[in-house]
């Protein structure tokens, strides 16, 4: 992907030490005691101002998104060489199978270097306005299991390993070079829990912000609930979305669709959601996958409209129909089903969108289409990348 790697740098870390040193030296050296003239520098400004070589690399790799060492046409030839003899590297991890669906949505599972997959989906939306949107949901983790919900299909996979901050942007990258367009909106819903992996979802966000330009607004970090983890992420002050995964209106119910509830109950994840807003100004979205006959009666609707008034107004909910995952006991609720908890909600003054359903066809519930390809590590290099029609 576009990130920097290296196996043996002691050569260019010589090199580099030095020409700091030399740097560091010439500032601190002390003025000299001409009353009339400036004093000479020992080395050219440029140098002494110089941004550290590290740091113009970074914004090199994600300006020009290059693949290999000798792209960075903007440095010298003899740096180039000695980076590569160094042992530097670039690239990205290739695209092990790409799967579309009818709607246009893309899934693709990307192959690590320890030859783990991990998935990514792409998700083009034309608005009324005419103008386009382009969301890539992210995963933070190859897989996870123990915070899993009942019904999800990633927690069937088992967990891996947390993603390093560059698997998490290139999986951005792979999107936008398969639609031709660049990324407008992030979501953090892919495979694993980011909350557990925070270190490096919080470095992969700065890297989105910062080096490929999506403003903070455009991205969503979701989140099970991990406690104490919420109170991490207010602290950073950031200005994207906190979305929760809460999926019913008590406790008890929540047990059994969130079997990690029980470390996190439900008034103390409310109470850091509220403290949250109160702390970032950013209202929480609370995501509510509706399972048919378990979640999605009305009573269910009216019991959840007085949880969120008891601890505030900024709140907004997601409703987010059951996506049929093969081996799953859950079903996909009726329209009509969720039309009324729609109204049930609206009519108590609860700020309510439903998620709109894609790529039913392409294996798009998370962790589905890893699953299928994917228990233990790939032992054999894959084939050239595919992309299987639907």
């Amino acid at each position: 992907m576009a990130a920097l790697q290296h196996v043996s740098s002691a050569p260019l870390a010589r090199a580099l030490r030095s020409t700091r040193a030399a740097a560091a030296a010439a500032a601190a050296a002390p003025p000299r005691r001409f009353a009339r003239r400036k004093p000479t520098p020992a080395l050219p400004p440029r140098l002494v101002r110089a941004r550290p070589p590290g740091k113009q690399l970074h914004d090199l790799i994600y300006k020009t998104k290059a693949r290999e060492i000798q792209d960075f046409s903007h440095l010298p030839q003899a740096f180039r060489d000695a980076l590569c003899g160094a042992g530097w590297r670039v690239g990205r991890s290739p695209v092990h199978r790409a799967v579309t669906a009818a709607d246009g949505t893309v899934k693709i599972l990307l192959k690590l270097e320890d030859n783990r997959l991990v998935e990514t989906v792409g998700i083009p939306v034309e608005n009324d306005d005419g103008s386009f949107r382009l969301t890539a949901c992210v995963s933070s983790q190859v897989c996870w299991m123990s915070l899993r919900c009942s019904f999800c299909a990633t927690g069937k996979g088992g967990f891996s390993r947390n993603l390093r901050p560059h698997e998490i942007v290139e999986q951005v990258l792979a999107i936008e070079d398969i639609f031709k367009h660049r990324v407008t909106n992030v979501v953090f819903m892919g495979m694993g829990e980011p909350m557990l992996n925070l270190k490096s979802v919080l470095e992969a966000h700065r890297c989105l912000n910062k080096d490929v330009q999506i403003g903070q607004r455009m991205i969503t970090i979701s989140t099970v609930g991990v406690p104490n983890t919420i109170k991490m992420l207010a602290s950073h002050k950031l200005q994207s979305t906190l979305a929760v995964s809460l999926h019913a209106p008590n406790q008890k119910l929540r047990e059994t669709i969130v079997p990690s509830a029980k470390a996190y109950p439900l008034d103390a994840l409310m109470h850091d959601c509220k403290e949250y807003f109160l702390e970032t100004g950013r209202r929480v979205s609370f995501e509510y996958t509706l399972l048919a006959g378990i979640n999605d009666k009305k009573e269910h609707a009216v019991e959840l409209a007085g949880m969120l008034h008891q601890y505030g107004r900024s709140y907004h909910v997601n409703l987010i129909p059951f996506n049929p995952i093969e081996g799953s006991e859950y079903r996909r609720p009726y329209k009509k089903v969720v039309l009324a908890f729609v109204e049930a909600l609206e009519s108590r003054k609860i700020t309510v969108s439903v998620r709109q359903t894609r790529g039913l066809d392409a294996n798009a519930a998370c962790g589905q289409l890893r699953n299928e390809f994917q228990k233990k590590p790939l032992l054999e290099p894959s084939a050239e990348p595919q992309a299987l029609p639907v």
